[in-house]
């Protein structure tokens, strides 16, 4: 009776009984994108793509999404800096990784994210663990052209007089 009891006063103070029995109270969903720099071989891109996933999961993060990092073109060109070796770059090696992690370990994260010489550019955002990816839409070429007539279908003579009207009854409504 007593657990029944508690579980209705957290219900009525509008605590969050999975937060509580999680134990994490402080574990929010974040997301890393990053850039590896494209001198990294191919072969090589599918180990550091896990590198990073283990890196979260060794910090206590729990992955809830990812993406392999795929070759892109840079909107401008970036500049890193390796054992004092200024290098430009305008592609590179594009992948995210979302995961809920506590708030206190994300700084740690970031420090051994900017030790990684492998990583071009990283950002990490506090995000919802719902999908946020809108889904992409395919835009025909053919969608602008006029359906075509059906075999023994002819066309019609347009009634002027008729659309007339109907045009003057869209106009007056």
């Amino acid at each position: 009776m007593k657990s029944m009891q508690s579980s209705e006063e957290i219900i009525e103070k509008g605590l969050d009984t999975t937060e509580e029995t999680a134990g994490s109270s402080d574990s929010r969903v974040y997301e890393v994108g990053y850039i590896l720099v494209p001198t990294v071989r191919e072969e090589d891109v599918a180990a550091l793509y896990s590198n990073i996933k283990d890196l979260v999961s060794s910090l206590g993060g729990e992955a809830i999404a990812d993406e392999m990092p795929r070759m892109t073109q840079l909107a401008y060109s970036m500049v890193k800096v390796v054992s004092n070796i200024r290098s430009k770059f305008n592609t590179g090696y594009f992948g995210w990784t979302k995961f809920s992690m506590d708030a206190g370990k994300v700084a740690d994260l970031k420090k051994k994210l900017d030790l990684d010489p492998n990583i071009l550019r990283y950002i990490i955002i506090k995000t919802v663990r719902e999908n946020t990816i809108a889904a992409k839409r395919f835009v025909g070429r053919d969608l602008h052209k006029k359906p075509a007539k059906k075999e023994g279908e002819e066309a019609q003579p347009i009634n002027k007089e008729e659309l007339d009207q109907e045009i003057d009854a869209m106009v007056s409504a």
